[in-house]
């Protein structure tokens, strides 16, 4: 259970869910320990949060646990989304654990936002990758299928034709050197509705050195808890992806921490709202 979960599933307003799959990770596998990492190390936290004067145990989060993941992809993303639907009609925000960034795409369906947002290393806007469209460098793209705009935070590499689709209308990049200023200025979405995801590798690797493909020159736990928090407000779904276990659960207790910051800042908007 991710330690604060305490809320009953009929009455949580945050559903946590697991999604293990760890089938088309390049370079460095374990995203299938990704949702366990998470909740082992997110224990070290204290439930009250002085920045918003909230205690995480009264904020109605429920951990469904996980998913289990198997071999066929697409299959396990259609079960997946289905399990992730039935949250959002019980009027409930999914939270995801990941898992490869894959678990994204139904994540996204079930939200069916205006907007999506990633915070990624990754601009993840091929049609597929290693002879699949299901693999973690597709996500962005297939996330284009459902939200009418992609904004995609933290992106410093890509191949060269994803940067000329990250130069069309419905794309926004803010790289990394852009992000001091975004964060001064973020957009309010208005009545839109945001779906925010978090690839841990959006972190610089002397950060978060536990996920599968580590770029440098990446943003600091800092800017990443001010991006969750400027986006958390609109946000009606939220995941955090691509933790493994080859490290010393820095990666992990980034991403709790992140989830964690998410709840606080979007409880404590709807309370204002």
């Amino acid at each position: 259970m991710f330690p604060g979960a305490t809320a009953d599933r009929e009455a949580a307003s945050y559903v946590v869910v697991g999604a293990p799959l760890d089938a088309t990770t390049t370079f460095q596998p374990g995203t299938r320990f990704g949702p366990d990492e998470i909740r082992r190390f997110a224990r070290s936290f204290d439930d009250y949060d002085h920045q918003t004067a909230q205690h995480f145990t009264e904020r109605g989060v429920h951990d469904a646990g996980n998913v289990r993941a198997w071999d066929d992809v697409a299959e396990y993303v259609d079960y997946l989304g289905g399990q992730l639907r039935d949250i959002v009609w019980d009027d409930a925000i999914p939270l995801v654990l990941g898992g490869e960034h894959t678990v994204t795409v139904p994540a996204v369906e079930a939200v069916d936002p205006d907007v999506f947002v990633c915070l990624d290393a990754h601009l993840d806007l091929r049609e597929a990758y290693d002879g699949t469209e299901w693999s973690h460098a597709c996500v962005t793209n297939h996330a284009l299928n459902t939200a009418e705009e992609a904004i995609i935070i933290g992106a410093r590499t890509g191949s060269e034709a994803e940067w000329e689709r990250a130069a069309e209308s419905d794309v926004t990049v803010v790289e990394p050197d852009a992000v001091n200023d975004w964060l001064a200025d973020p957009p309010t979405f208005d009545d839109e509705a945001v779906y925010l995801s978090v690839d841990i590798d959006a972190a610089d690797p002397g950060f978060a050195p536990g996920t599968g493909t580590m770029e440098p020159g990446g943003l600091t736990p800092q800017q990443l808890q001010g991006l969750v928090s400027a986006v958390a407000p609109a946000a009606a779904g939220f995941d955090i992806v691509e933790v493994n276990d080859r490290d010393d659960g820095q990666a992990a207790t980034l991403a709790g921490k992140l989830l964690r910051t998410f709840v606080y800042q979007h409880a404590a908007a709807k309370a204002t709202s």
